[in-house]
Parts: structure tokens; sequence; C-alpha cells
């Protein structure tokens, strides 16, 4: 992966290569820190790179912060500012993602959140897919567990909590597949290693509850609202068996790296006919086209990252 040039840390903008944290840093030793995922799509016609949601994203990261004990005297609004500069400095004209990190910056030892200083730096790169085989994904159900918010917050990006993530990957690709589903302690649906899972039940959008121990996802809150309002379709926010999955016409992923990816087998079972259904394809162009900046009404989604060009229509 390309490193960056810049980055945002201790308060100002500094080549990537001066951003740095001593190997005694408590958030690299106990993993007391939570980050941000927020992508950038480039848009040739337009030539304007699109940031997308980036409030959302920024307010979801102070959320995370709030949980560990953070304070910070920022607004997402000002984040989001500092996102544009960052990106800007750049001058990418491809789809980009953007990393925020909030994070204890001691250099102690001792497990504990309280009484430490709290800062904040981000970076972005290059990026295009993150699941390679996005329209005919072949997952299989984790023996690991999803993590439950009574041992860590599933809501927020904590980093520590990745570590469930990590394994489950592995996991499943050492084993041959691309991706991976995860229940949670009463042995629902929940996600995948690393985003929201729904599935086309009788011509009905189902996905797990934000109370399943499921990251509240900007991805999926845009999905749900393009699903009802362009497609139509009955929204179902409940519990979802194992073997549900199994007799679904349709199933996908969601999340900001994972964009929407379509699953086709599961467990060596076919979903549906074996084939990306047509409620997964749409869901895909929509989106595709709404974070593109190509879908007017859906335009306060996006932020233009070079202020500068004038685009007609948008």
């Amino acid at each position: 992966m390309q490193l960056p040039n810049y980055a945002y840390f201790e308060g100002q903008f500094v080549p990537y290569s001066e951003a740095k944290v001593g190997v005694m840093t408590h958030a690299f030793n106990y993993g007391t820190a939570a980050f941000g995922g927020i992508r950038g799509y480039w848009n040739n016609e337009h030539e304007q790179l699109y940031i997308f949601r980036p409030v959302d994203h920024f307010q979801r990261l102070l959320h995370s912060a709030r949980m560990l004990c953070m304070e910070f005297d920022i607004t997402a609004e000002s984040l989001t500012q500092i996102c544009l500069e960052l990106v800007r400095m750049e001058g990418y004209r491809r789809d980009i993602y953007i990393r925020p990190i909030v994070y204890k910056a001691d250099e102690i030892i001792g497990v504990k959140l309280h009484d430490l200083e709290d800062k904040l730096t981000m970076f972005s790169v290059p990026f295009d897919r993150y699941v390679a085989n996005d329209t005919n994904a072949h997952v299989t159900f984790s023996s690991w567990r999803r993590v439950d918010d009574n041992m860590i917050p599933a809501r927020g990006k904590i980093s520590g909590a990745y570590v469930n993530s990590a394994l489950i990957k592995t996991d499943a690709v050492r084993a041959g597949f691309d991706e991976a589903l995860v229940l949670n302690q009463d042995g629902h649906l929940s996600e995948g290693s690393a985003m929201n899972v729904f599935m086309i039940r009788d011509g009905k959008l189902i996905t797990p509850p934000t109370t399943d121990n499921i990251l509240e996802g900007i991805t999926r809150r845009s999905i749900l609202e393009l699903a009802k309002e362009e497609l139509g379709l009955e929204i179902i926010e409940r519990p979802i068996d194992r073997t549900e999955v199994f007799i679904c016409e349709e199933l996908f992923m969601t999340g900001t790296a994972a964009q929407v990816t379509a699953v086709t087998r599961v467990d060596f079972r076919a979903v549906g006919n074996g084939q990306m259904g047509q409620v997964t394809t749409k869901l895909r162009q929509l989106f595709n086209e709404v974070v593109r900046g190509n879908l007017p009404r859906y335009q306060h989604w996006n932020t233009a990252v070079y202020i500068q060009e004038t685009i007609s229509g948008v």
C-alpha cells in the first residue's frame, strides 16, 4: 500500500515520516484507541473528490472516544475541515481511504482509561476494493463469537476489539473463504469480520438490530435509506438465526471499506441461485452513483474536497 505524504499529528500537519509514537505509548500496549474509516470517491467527469458522510463518521468517532473516557474539545464539523485540508495537501485524483485515530498517548505501564492524555491523528491513503471477490463472495460461519457490549463496546470502532475481527478474518481466508459471518453470544447473526450484514427473505430486507453487538455502520444506515426510498423495500431490523442464512434469497455485507459486497455461497451452500441477486445489484449501483456525486438528491451526503472547482448542476 502506498504510504501517505502527510498526517495530522499533535495539532498540526506534518510529513508522514514525522508522525511517530513511542513503543511505550498506552494505546500501542493496551489497545486504548478508537478509529474511523472514511472513504473518498473520485468523479472523473466532475473532476472532483467527494468524501462520503464525513460529519457522520466523525460524530461516531467522538462517540467511540467517549466510551474510552476521552475528552476532546472539538466538533465533528471541525474534524471534517481538518480532514479536507489533509486530503487537499495530498492532491488525490483517485479513490481514497481516510483513517482518523484517537488514542491514549501517555508512555506508561498500567491498565486504565482515566487520568491519561488523549490525542488525535489522521492520515489518508489511495484505496480500491477491500474484498477482491465483492460480487461473488464465499463466506463461512466463524467459530469465534462477536465481542459483546458488556465486554468491549461493539457499536464503536475500538482498536483493541479488532483483534476479534482479525482472528475471524484470518481463519476464514486460510480456510479458503473470502470472508466470515459471526454470531453473537445468543447465537444470532451479528456481522462479518468488519462489516454489517443484510439478507433478503420473501422480498423483505432484513438486518440485525444495533442491539445485537454490531457496529453502528454509516454505510449500513445509508443502505437502509436507499432500500426504502429508492427501491421501496420493507425494512425489518430483528435477530437473525443462523439457518435463515441458508434459505434466504440474497445476502450481502456493507461497510466503508467493503461498500456493498455480494455473498453467493455460505459454507458451500448457494445463496439463492448462487449469483448476485437483483436487489443487491441495484443497491450496489445506487450506492456507487451516490458516493460519486451523481445523484443530486443525495448530494448532502458528499463533501467536495476541491472547493475551487465549480460543478454545474450538483
